[in-house]
């Protein structure tokens, strides 16, 4: 099997980076696979210490099959850098496996992306794989996967065919905007979808993952994610965390530990609702104002 290319986005978070590289070593599939980094310039000249420490880390990075960096001259921001990242490295591979500096790996993560990628490969309907997973209890799957209309970016993999087919500006927004219907059934995977699209839209965030999930959307598609996640995030409580900074997060998974390296996946791309149930359950109103409320309780 030809293994895919780990892609790894940096910026200036040198502790949480360090665990993300290191958990990703230990990985059975490591010195076999060749990792492409990407490392944003400084965004102010409070940020260029940061940066070069983390330059100087990445340098020092071994254990793959390959390492290769590249290292930007100018702030490009999270978005661009991946949209512009991946793309460039979907020039000359055909999947790719996209982590940030801030998630941590089980040691089955790339066997278990790797082995996805090539059972999905010529089937359009799925759009990506997804590394992470809240805990999904019950007994609601045959295989070792679930399928959703709504994609994580924590840890996840693609094809060049599905991400050359995105549309970043988002042509359609203005028919959508004013459409209650479209907005309505964009919802049902998390209450912040279309609220989050409007924000990126009015350039009030800037989010590559929002305009990816709006494409998946817009054309039915569906993801995989792994009953056991093979990712943790642990930016939220990080002081250097772009996006995301909560002490208590209602996105807390149980990594999968088991070593296993053989998956079963499913052909039949059935959205199981107790599944979803579960899946969305994070993203509803009501766990989006319950962690608000605790972490500004205990905010010191």
């Amino acid at each position: 099997m030809k293994l895919s290319p780990i892609v790894l986005f940096t910026y200036k978070r040198l502790d949480t980076l360090i665990q993300t590289v290191e958990t990703l070593q230990k990985n059975y599939l490591a010195d076999r696979s060749n990792l492409f980094i990407f490392s944003d310039a400084a965004r102010g000249e409070q940020d260029v210490e940061a940066v070069n420490n983390v330059r100087n880390y990445i340098k020092s990075i071994t254990g793959f099959e390959t390492v290769t960096i590249y290292e930007s001259q100018l702030n490009k921001g999270l978005a661009n850098s991946i949209i512009e990242g991946v793309s460039e490295i979907l020039k000359i591979h055909e999947t790719v496996i996209v982590l940030e500096d801030d998630l941590v790996s089980s040691s089955n993560f790339l066997s278990y992306m790797n082995q996805a990628l090539l059972f999905y490969k010529n089937n359009d309907k799925v759009f990506s794989i997804a590394g992470y997973s809240i805990p999904i209890h019950g007994d609601v799957s045959e295989s070792d996967v679930y399928f959703t209309l709504r994609s994580s970016s924590w840890g996840w993999a693609t094809w060049k065919d599905r991400w050359s087919k995105i549309d970043w500006e988002v042509k359609d927004y203005a028919v959508f905007k004013n459409n209650k219907s479209l907005r309505c059934n964009f919802n049902k995977m998390g209450s912040d979808m279309s609220q989050m699209l409007d924000r990126q839209m009015q350039g009030k965030i800037n989010s590559w993952a929002i305009r990816w999930c709006y494409h998946q959307f817009k054309y039915n598609l569906v993801s995989v994610h792994p009953l056991i996640s093979k990712i943790e995030n642990i930016g939220f409580n990080s002081p250097d965390a772009s996006n995301t900074k909560e002490r208590f997060n209602r996105y807390t998974t149980t990594l999968d530990c088991t070593e296993k390296t053989s998956f079963l996946f499913s052909r039949k791309f059935d959205l199981n609702p107790k599944m979803i149930e579960q899946f969305t359950r994070p993203f509803s109103i009501k766990a989006r104002i319950k962690y608000k409320i605790i972490n500004l309780f205990f905010k010191n």
